[in-house]
């Protein structure tokens, strides 16, 4: 029996969980890397002004999509045209890659966090820790699944009395603990240098690749084509503003990549300079701990941050279970405690190639990558560019922007940036889209720098 769609009990709990699933850890360990390869200031910038067009306008689109048709993707495209059902199909398929080994990071996490709470960073901080940890057979295996299992008992709970009420409570925690610990590294000596190196626009550093990394960093960010933001789009009631929503949406990710810039790229100016342009876990699990182990009360710091990554990992993890979920209570009229009980039973199976792949499997490469990197570019670098390339031509071209124009209106809302969205649906996103997609291709193959 199909159960009556949940809906979130209003507009803050709708953007807090949207937020959420915005922050994760893509805003800890890649805003930062890239923005310090890339100029620093010059960078913040052209991610700035993409943010209030191609961001705003990808981010929007999808929401109304899930509010229009009350569906999550699965469902959802069929219902706005029968022709473009596959795109439903390939937008579940994201998620279902993604979430396996976004948990096995997530345990990765956990692990670092109880280290830290111990007393033992300065373990952490040897050369050969992470690696020697990821290499294991049975630690990354079990904290893998006790992560997936934390999501899991959240996304049981359901829209409102699971994934609102933990979005209401990780969010603020998350904010302030991430205000707290830039605070605290603005205050090390010698970080105003590197927080003018962090702001400070390097115009000799400007390229089209400045442009693609911003562009990328965005899209990836914001849960854009992963079937997340439809299936959040559904659950919108029909009276709530969702342009003002994507407003604060935009601020509140923003606001929490540059602040984890503002945190990390000064402290590694201090403490570690060599590793600036290190990024993705390689900052995370071995250069930042090295430089908690040379910090003031480093011990401390490092255990708050790992608290903050686990919340930020957290909230986006939910909102991927929640976005496959959906699918599968659509798709098959499934309850809720079954469709989370299969999908994390998949995740297990799925996720242990991950988890087992820097040792135990790591001897297996598929076109030289190990499983996680391999599942990442897969999801990341062809899957959603193309769901978001097609989505725009069914919304720009087949539809006609006006059909999501109509929806984001109908309640007398107004549409500041109608002219934008009308443009960047059209025109402009198709391009970056393929700019991404074949950018990204490129520089996992290591043909162009990012």
């Amino acid at each position: 029996m199909k159960e009556q769609r949940s809906n979130f009990s209003g507009k803050m709990g709708f953007i807090l969980a949207a937020a959420g699933s915005a922050v994760g850890l893509g805003n800890l360990w890649r805003f930062p890397y890239l923005a310090a390869q890339h100029g620093g200031g010059i960078f913040i910038f052209v991610y700035l002004i993409l943010v209030v067009t191609f961001g705003f306008s990808m981010l929007i689109m999808e929401l109304a999509i899930g509010r229009k048709t009350k569906q999550s993707s699965i469902t959802a495209y069929t219902k706005l045209n029968k022709k473009f059902g596959f795109l439903g199909v390939l937008a579940a398929i994201v998620p279902i890659i993604i979430l396996p080994y976004y948990c096995v990071i997530g345990g990765w996490v956990i692990k670092y966090m109880i280290v830290f709470m111990s007393g033992q960073g300065k373990a952490a901080a040897a050369d050969t820790y992470f690696g020697a940890f990821t290499g294991g057979t049975i630690e990354p295996l079990v904290f893998f699944v006790v992560f997936l299992l934390a999501t899991m008992a959240i996304v049981l709970g359901g829209v409102q009395k699971g994934v609102e009420r933990v979005s209401k409570i990780l969010m603020p925690v998350l904010l302030i603990l991430t205000v707290g610990i830039s605070v605290y590294v603005a205050t090390i000596d010698g970080a105003w240098e590197g927080i003018k190196y962090y702001l400070w626009p390097d115009f000799s550093n400007f390229s089209m690749s400045t442009v693609c990394a911003a562009m990328g960093q965005l899209f990836f960010s914001m849960s854009i084509a992963m079937g997340i933001m439809v299936s959040y789009g559904s659950y919108v009631k029909d009276d709530i503003d969702l342009n003002g929503c994507v407003n604060h949406i935009e601020i509140f990710d923003t606001a929490v990549a540059f602040l984890s810039g503002f945190m990390i790229v000064p402290a590694v100016f201090v403490f570690q300079p060599d590793k600036l342009n290190t990024g993705g876990p390689g900052l995370m699990f071995a250069t930042l701990p090295l430089v908690f182990e040379k910090m003031p009360f480093g011990q401390v710091i490092g255990a708050v941050f790992f608290v903050l990554v686990l919340l930020a990992a957290l909230t986006s993890s939910i909102s991927i279970m929640e976005a496959i979920v959906s699918m599968v209570m659509d798709k098959f009229k499934m309850k809720r405690w079954m469709a989370v009980v299969g999908v994390t039973a998949f995740s297990v199976v799925l996720g242990i190639p991950s988890a087992w792949g820097f040792g135990l499997w790591g001897d297996v490469k598929i076109l030289g990558m190990d499983f996680l990197t391999f599942f990442d570019f897969v999801a990341n670098s062809i899957l959603m560019p193309i769901v978001a390339l097609a989505t725009c031509i069914l919304v720009g071209w087949v539809l006609k922007t006006k059909t999501i124009e109509e929806e984001i209106t109908k309640n007398g809302e107004k549409f500041a940036r109608k002219g934008i969205f009308h443009v960047m649906i059209r025109y402009i996103a198709p391009v970056f889209l393929i700019m991404i997609l074949v950018f990204y291709t490129l520089a996992q193959f290591g043909l162009v720098k990012y």
